[in-house]
């Protein structure tokens, strides 16, 4: 159990360090809003495209392997996003605080949190088990927080014109079409890119998650957060407790092998995406509400994320 919350700890901390950094500089006034907002256009725009483009493009990606695995990851994530829709419903009073909740209920950072855990705990195995669900997925997850942030706008509209802007909208996010790029590039087989676009957009990807985190931090509202009856503790709970119980009944009830189980679990128990943030923020949802989620989860999800394959690996299911 130690092992697995010393490592749990290991891929956490920095990313806990970024965000305490961005609001350090935001209490120094050294960042203000007008950066934080022009540099999450940027994260949105150009950094996340680009880490999530190359992330698929080097990766080992065998789907006809995955198929269960594939289908357990689209259970839990409509179950999760169902779920949050109908909380968020009945429970969830500004329009503005609703997508937010539901996008910090159902979407993990599997990009970087879940591909770096599942290479620790499985290697070169795991990484490419974890590259065709984290790859898949993020197209769904994409989807998904278009769907669910865009009731911000246009609330004037026929059900009709509604669901062309949505359409639109999913068909211009720049992550959807990175992601959708990535994979005809790959099944089409083509050969890699120069190596200067490569060195390129690896170097636009490295920048995605340090920024994205800095501008969550600057962000926060710390006594928002810790509040026990708040949306952002509302939702937290739904990602580190009622995300991973799904994940483990969903997995067993599919008979996965330990690896898948374990790779699964890992995902979608990793904290929130620091994309959701961002998605937020360009799509006028609730940003310090996105930042708030983001800041409790990516501290607490380490202790159910090691708690939970703790005792996966004590009944043999991981």
């Amino acid at each position: 159990m130690l092992t697995a919350f010393l490592f749990a700890l290991k891929i956490t901390l920095p990313n806990i360090l970024l965000m305490l950094l961005g609001v350090m500089m935001q209490k120094k006034q050294t960042i203000n809003q007008s950066f934080v907002e022009i540099a999450s256009d940027m994260v949105f725009n150009y950094c996340l495209p680009c880490l999530l483009f190359f992330s698929i493009l080097k990766s080992d990606i065998h789907f006809a392997e995955q198929v269960d695995l594939i289908k357990a990851g689209l259970m839990v994530t409509f179950g999760l996003f169902f779920l949050g829709e109908l909380f968020a419903y009945f429970f969830v009073k500004d329009s503005r605080d609703k997508g937010v909740f539901v996008q910090g209920v159902f979407r993990s950072n599997m990009a970087i949190m879940g591909l770096a855990t599942v290479t620790n705990a499985y290697g070169s195995q795991g990484v490419s088990i974890g590259a065709v669900y984290m790859g898949l997925l993020t197209i769904v997850y994409n989807v998904l927080s278009v769907i669910s942030l865009s009731r911000n706008d246009n609330n004037s509209q026929g059900v009709v014109k509604k669901a062309i802007t949505m359409t639109k909208k999913i068909g211009q996010n720049p992550l959807i079409i990175a992601l959708v790029s990535a994979f005809a590039y790959k099944l089409l087989q083509l050969p890699m890119p120069p190596e200067f676009i490569i060195k390129t957009g690896e170097l636009l990807a490295a920048v995605a998650l340090p920024l994205a985190l800095i501008c969550a931090g600057a962000t926060l509202d710390i006594k928002s957060m810790l509040n026990m009856t708040g949306v952002s503790m509302q939702a937290s709970i739904g990602r580190i407790i009622v995300a991973p119980i799904i994940a483990v009944v969903v997995g067993v009830l599919m008979q996965l092998s330990p690896i898948q189980m374990g790779v699964m679990f890992i995902m979608v128990t990793s904290p929130v995406a620091a994309a959701s943030y961002v998605m937020a923020r360009s799509m006028g949802g609730n940003e310090i509400l996105a930042a708030n989620i983001l800041g409790f989860t990516t501290v607490f999800s380490m202790f159910s994320l090691a708690i939970g394959m703790a005792l996966l690996r004590h009944f043999g299911l991981a």
